[in-house]
């Protein structure tokens, strides 16, 4: 079934951006570029009155509920609060019954719960709301790591630019390549990213970390690229291997050899972002030695490959080194 219909639903506490997104990609007329113009509507709990957004300002819903129903996708942005309206619950829950796609965007994945439509499904949202999601829904899938979940007929999407990742991956899922690169040249973002990817979290050292442990981890941390074990650092420390390990758990949450892989991915990172240094010089840098190894740590804990992360997120490359990339990567997918 083409996506010809898409209805957006507007209520107190909802967040601006979040919402612009789903109008960027479903509510701006690109006929003239060769996309499919969709019948857009923006629905609150009553035509003409005004909703609350998050930052004080109000946003004026044309349309009611009812037209919710029968729209071939409904997209719910993030919505504070958890005293959702019945009527829109309601409404969600039957335009879900009578056969739409359900997107949400960020904690707007509280809204299908609600509605009962997370209930044995697999699903995401931000990762600082995983846990209430879990916790709220519990039969529901929550993957905490994903950029979004598709599902089917129900697709939901973790904080903000996860959401454009989710709206563009509908439309290419609906309608193909060539009309999601002409959208994501519009915006001037990627054409795709893979749902798989994760949120980019970052793991800083704990602020419950004691004052007498914290200058073992920022020796760690400024020694990286040497051949760091758990024998030796105990050592450094004068403790044994076994009292060093369990302090480390008890300070950090996590084993030592854990700790200090994560330490040396979130480096790589850094210099993949600000560097043009080589896969192999980084491998070094950090401590992993060789870059086969730093790819499966990479690939392990951030969901992508060195390369693939540097192509899309690197700060420091040249503009005329960078712009054919781009434009190689729509011209393979169109």
């Amino acid at each position: 079934m083409a996506i010809k219909s898409v209805s957006a639903l507007v209520l107190d506490g909802l967040a601006i951006f979040e919402f612009g997104v789903i109008c960027e990609v479903f509510g701006i007329d690109r006929s003239a570029d060769g996309v499919p113009n969709f019948d857009f509507k923006v629905c609150g709990p009553e035509p003409g009155q005004p909703v609350q957004t998050s930052v004080g300002a109000t946003l004026t819903p044309e349309y009611g509920l009812d037209d919710l129903v029968g729209a071939d996708l409904v997209a719910i942005p993030a919505i504070g609060g958890s005293d959702y309206l019945p009527e829109a619950l309601k409404a969600v829950r039957a335009a879900a019954e009578s056969g739409s796609i359900i997107l949400t965007v960020c904690s707007g994945a509280f809204v299908a719960g609600a509605a009962g439509l997370l209930d044995g499904r697999a699903c995401t949202t931000h990762w600082m709301h995983a846990e209430e999601l879990a916790r709220r829904f519990p039969t529901a899938k929550v993957d905490r790591n994903v950029l979004y979940v598709d599902d089917g007929d129900l697709i939901t999407s973790a904080g903000t630019a996860a959401g454009i990742d989710a709206c563009l991956h509908l439309v290419r899922r609906e309608f193909g390549a060539e009309v999601t690169n002409k959208i994501a040249r519009r915006m001037v973002v990627p054409p795709q990213r893979d749902g798989g990817q994760r949120q980019y979290i970052d793991q800083p050292i704990p602020v419950r970390c004691s004052e007498s442990f914290a200058p073992h981890l920022d020796w760690i941390l400024s020694n990286l690229d040497k051949p760091l074990t758990v024998a030796t650092l105990a050592r450094r420390v004068n403790m044994s291997t076994r009292t060093f390990a369990r302090r480390f758990v008890e300070e950090t949450g996590r084993t030592p050899m854990q700790w200090v892989t994560d330490q040396r991915v979130l480096y790589a990172r850094r210099l993949l972002e600000e560097t043009d240094l080589d896969i192999d010089r980084i491998a070094d840098r950090c401590g992993f030695g060789t870059a086969t190894l730093l790819r499966h740590h990479f690939r392990r804990i951030i969901g992508v490959t060195p390369s693939d992360y540097r192509r899309r997120f690197c700060c420091n490359e040249p503009e005329k080194r960078r712009r054919p990339k781009v434009f190689a990567e729509t011209a393979v997918r169109a």
